[in-house]
């Protein structure tokens, strides 16, 4: 191309164009040598090549570019301007000049007679590419991590801290719990002495005393240079740098988690940064509050189980002792007070194994095993107290994937449910569902009344004089447990059928 620096009035103007362009532009001719620059484009290409090459005055025009500018026939730069000036195609391409320490967007259009480049500083760009870069890998490890359940609390902190302090180039990470006015290290990745697990310190040399005042998270650039100098805990353990987070259990104060080094940072936290940090710290504060709650609902089922104990042998003796006398009784007198008195005591001893059913039916099934549903039906009728009913199923085998012992509870109590309401000649059917979601079991009973299909599974719902109420809500509980779900309809016959839903086959 011709050289605008010399011509006519509009290569004049067309140099003016180029010399208030923000990014550098300049032209090589054939030869390789530069025939112009504008003012970005020559302090790009002054700061590349060698003091000999440019010489005193400066100019970079007349320059060999190779020839002058140490190491670029082993450039990205190199490759492509000589790729568009033998194909005569333009070309575009990124690539970050180490010696400028530098990444340039750069495009280059050919010509018969050279090339014209145009290059922009996207340093600021590439660089905050790769800050999102990092940031999106940290919290995909963080993902990884908090949803790893074989790891323990503590071993997830301690790689979140690992990664935090990866991720901030700093050298220590630590979660504090306050107490009594004493900072405690409980978990740590640290390389500073006093920050490994077990440490301690009075709250007014720490850090964290700032730290738990702070709505917002506490950061430190430079402590020197930011008013800590004679504070004890920059006496203490002489950090420089620092950001932590107070972390709360329930609304409570619970200490901080924190990240440090005993040198200065270069540059402020950012936006990013702080936000992973803050993250960080609810995360811990969730694991925390989870890690409580299930101590207390641990500690609570513990006293439920003892209290059901203590009053199921206590009840279950006195029942005894009075069936005893009413058999006495029964074989002294013919009164008809007897077998209101015996089914008194039957509901009774009923009701004691449905609370007891209840109080252990909360927890979740983990380990269900293949399970024969007609066998094990089967082998439930016979010990249900069925009158005169009948069992039927619609198939030999029908294998689940169940807790046997629960599933044979479920089936209990809806065989128990079906003879109470549906009478001595009542016929019960166990069978699959069409679309093999599952398993039924109907009954030819007089039904249940449509506005009480969503009723019945509630705890002391019962439309039998004799029922204790709790029957059908533990059908619901070990539904749940298993991750089933229960419903009541309207069997073929008009009776009560009841559907258990998404039961996986074996």
């Amino acid at each position: 191309m011709s050289d605008p620096a010399r011509g006519s009035t509009s290569d004049q103007d067309l140099q003016t164009v180029l010399d208030r362009m923000a990014d550098g532009f300049f032209a090589l001719d054939s030869g390789w040598t530069v025939t112009y620059a504008n003012e970005e484009g020559r302090r790009i290409l002054r700061a590349a090549m060698s003091d000999d090459a440019v010489g005193p005055t400066g100019s970079v025009e007349g320059c060999h570019l190779w020839d002058s500018i140490p190491g670029s026939a082993d450039t990205e730069f190199h490759d492509e301007y000589h790729r568009a000036m033998t194909t005569q195609e333009p070309v575009s391409f990124d690539s970050y000049y180490e010696p400028l320490d530098t990444w340039f967007e750069a495009r280059v259009f050919p010509s018969d007679s050279g090339l014209s480049v145009y290059l922009r500083d996207v340093t600021d760009r590439r660089e905050l590419e790769q800050r999102q870069e990092e940031s999106l890998r940290a919290i995909q490890r963080l993902y990884a991590v908090s949803s790893d359940h074989d790891r323990t609390f503590e071993q997830k902190v301690e790689a979140i801290l690992a990664l935090g302090c990866e991720y901030l180039d700093v050298p220590n990470g630590f979660l504090t719990r306050i107490e009594d006015a004493t900072q405690h290290v409980e978990v740590s990745h640290a390389e500073h002495p006093l920050l490994q697990p077990g440490e301690t310190c009075p709250l007014d040399e720490a850090y964290c005393k700032r730290t738990i005042e702070r709505d917002t998270l506490l950061t430190v650039v430079n402590a020197t240079e930011e008013g800590w100098a004679g504070d004890p805990a920059h006496e203490n353990f002489g950090l420089k740098t620092y950001i932590g987070g107070k972390v709360e259990v329930d609304g409570d104060r619970y200490g901080t988690l924190c990240f440090a080094a005993t040198t200065p940072r270069g540059e402020p936290f950012t936006d990013t940064q702080r936000t992973f940090v803050e993250l960080l710290t609810r995360w811990v504060s969730y694991e925390l509050e989870r890690q409580r709650a299930a101590e207390r609902l641990e500690r609570e089922r513990d006293r439920l189980d003892e209290f059901v104990s203590v009053v199921s042998h206590d009840l279950r003796n006195p029942i005894t002792a009075a069936r005893g006398r009413v058999d006495l009784l029964a074989e002294e007198s013919d009164s008809e007070h007897v077998e209101p008195i015996r089914r008194s005591l039957s509901r009774m001893e009923t009701l004691i194994e449905d609370l007891l059913a209840l109080a252990h039916e909360g927890n979740a099934v983990d380990d269900p095993e293949p399970v024969d549903l007609v066998a094990l039906a089967t082998a439930a009728w016979e010990t249900t107290d069925k009158r005169g009913g009948t069992l039927g199923a619609t198939v030999e085998e029908l294998e689940v994937l169940a807790d046997e012992a629960r599933l044979r509870q479920l089936l209990e109590n809806l065989f128990r449910n079906a003879v109470e309401h549906g009478g001595d000649d009542v016929t019960v059917t166990v069978g699959p569902l069409a679309d093999g979601d599952g398993f039924y079991v109907s009954d030819d009973g007089p039904g249940i009344p449509e506005d009480d299909r969503e009723r019945v599974f509630e705890t002391g719902f019962t439309t039998a004089t004799d029922g204790t109420g709790f029957g059908l809500n533990i059908v619901a509980e070990i539904a749940e447990a298993h991750g089933w779900d229960v419903r009541a309809v309207e069997s073929e016959e008009g009776g009560a059928r009841f559907e258990i839903t998404g039961v996986e086959s074996a």
